[in-house]
């Protein structure tokens, strides 16, 4: 096999292209399920500590 056949098939080989667009599709999926989590947990932090303060008034009205 000479040089230039090597380098032509080198060129037209695309099974490496086909895992980088993989690889680039499986990170973008990856931030999008990091992005849409920390929103998630930002609301349910703040729905656990309304809850907690709901708690708190309750039962300093019950020992009043």
């Amino acid at each position: 096999m000479s040089n230039a056949n090597f380098l032509e098939q080198l060129l037209q080989d695309e099974l490496g292209a086909t895992a980088i667009e993989y690889g680039l599709i499986l990170a973008l999926i990856a931030i999008a399920m990091i992005t849409a989590l920390q929103g998630m947990a930002t609301s349910t932090l703040n729905m656990w500590n309304g809850v907690e303060t709901k708690v708190k008034t309750a039962s300093s009205n019950a020992r009043s």
